[in-house]
């Protein structure tokens, strides 16, 4: 059983308990200037309300979820259905069912009455400390003073050929397993959608500290728990008219959503939020 599966079955026990909510809409930022990150998320609206965000920014993900023939489009469609391509879709189709699980995911705290825990700063939780071997799956640049400065020593795995090599006060590999001498491991949510989560985290078994940030990792977090990632780190969205405003226009969301952190120990589990609904 792959983590996708697993999410999916637990969001099919979910709507076993009651009509889910339908597809009102798939938000799309633009098309992103050659070498610019911004826009990098899309957001798939419930019309309940309830909003599923997902990285678009893999391969030509973006330009086949905005090619989709608005004719044929998503509203009113069914969003567990959309939400079982996260298993059976590839590229653009997966990325879309991430989305429409998240948004189930959402939908499930709200009827249940619970919200992910604000976290100013989910990655302070790192905490290195002098000696600590620090690894990071993909460059997490806002961390790089702290670790530096800390003592640790940092590794950075990465996809990039030409970044490979060492750099001022940390090294950057193109090699997996490095990871098996970390004590704490930091990495990108887009594990969940270029298919290297499981492989990854194999790598971390020795890491007592594994967290997973990034906007879309809004979705139930048990069975990354299960597999050993101790914290996820997401966004909550506050201002959900003027967050999917300024989503479409390639705008700064700052203030319209809420950086929150979901450990074991903060976490109702589950079968407790299920229970709730």
């Amino acid at each position: 059983m792959s983590f996708a599966t697993d999410y999916l079955a637990q969001l099919e026990r979910f709507a076993q308990r009651g009509l889910l909510p339908r597809v009102r809409a798939l938000h799309l930022p633009p098309e992103p200037a050659p070498g610019e990150a911004r826009g990098e998320f899309c957001a798939l609206e419930l019309d309940d309300g309830s909003l599923g965000l997902s990285y678009v920014l893999l391969d030509d993900t973006l330009a086949r979820l905005r090619a989709l023939d608005p004719t044929l489009g998503l509203a009113g469609a069914d969003a567990r259905g959309l939400a079982q391509r996260y298993v059976t879709g590839q590229g653009a189709q997966r990325t879309l069912g991430f989305a429409a699980a998240n948004a189930l995911s959402c939908c499930l705290y709200r009827r249940a009455g619970w919200r992910p825990p604000a976290s100013a700063d989910s990655l302070g939780a790192l905490d290195p400390r002098p000696g600590e071997a620090i690894g990071m799956i993909g460059l997490f640049t806002p961390l790089l003073a702290r670790v530096l400065a800390s003592g640790a020593t940092l590794t950075v795995l990465e996809l990039k050929a030409h970044l490979a090599g060492q750099h001022e006060g940390y090294r950057v590999t193109l090699d997996a397993g490095e990871l098996r001498h970390c004590d704490k491991v930091v990495a990108t949510g887009t594990l969940v959608l270029n298919d290297t989560l499981e492989r990854m985290l194999a790598q971390c078994e020795r890491a007592r500290w594994i967290a997973l940030i990034g906007p879309s990792m809004g979705c139930l977090p048990d069975a990354l728990f299960a597999r050993g990632v101790t914290l996820l780190g997401g966004s909550w969205v506050t201002e959900p008219e003027a967050y999917l405003d300024a989503l479409r226009r390639g705008e700064q969301r700052a203030g319209l959503a809420q950086k929150v952190a979901i450990t074991p120990s903060t976490y109702p589990g589950f079968e407790a939020l299920l229970a709730r609904t």
